[in-house]
């Protein structure tokens, strides 16, 4: 009589089935963060490039930090650059595009799964940017006076796509399907 040793006829265990499930949720919640903070890291030096031929450095992050913690004034208009600010502002920035990774990252297994909806996701990024201009130049005019509003623009272009070019990476056989 003789033995198989390595050979299995059994179906995986629920406990090996959860473990998988939980490697493959840390492994897109790791996607979502590194995703975010890759785009969150591009819009910082782009404005830390821009601030600096404008002879103001760390500006940018001052006079948004100002508007976002300092409702009904306008701090901005004389703004020095503040580290407190800008560490503030640094904080809520790179969380909200964590927020915004972690969101693309599910999007993103939902399409590798069902191909049809990659097409509505990218619908969506687009009515998302263009919100985000909208819903910038509708309720931040005066913030949007103190910063070049073209330059958010090229800012949000660049983060889209350096996030864009790192989950293209982790997902080189993704296909869109309308």
């Amino acid at each position: 009589m003789t033995a198989q040793t390595g050979a299995t006829t059994e179906r995986p265990s629920n406990t090996e089935e959860s473990s998988q499930a939980s490697r493959d949720l840390t492994r897109l919640y790791q996607e979502g963060l590194i995703a975010g903070l890759v785009g969150a890291a591009t819009v910082a030096l782009w404005f830390l490039i821009i601030d600096s031929i404008q002879g103001r450095p760390l500006y940018t992050p001052t006079v948004l930090g100002a508007a976002l913690f300092h409702r009904g004034t306008a701090p901005w208009l004389d703004a020095v650059p503040n580290l407190e600010m800008v560490l503030m502002f640094t904080w809520v920035h790179g969380l909200a595009f964590v927020v915004i990774g972690g969101i693309v990252a599910r999007l993103l297994a939902l399409a590798e799964q069902q191909p049809n909806a990659g097409f509505g996701i990218l619908l969506l990024f687009v009515l998302f940017e263009f919100g985000f201009i909208a819903a910038a130049m509708m309720f931040a005019a005066p913030v949007l006076q103190a910063l070049a509003w073209p330059a958010i623009l090229v800012a949000n272009l660049l983060a889209a796509t350096a996030m864009g070019g790192f989950f293209w990476l982790r997902h080189p056989n993704l296909r869109v399907q309308p």
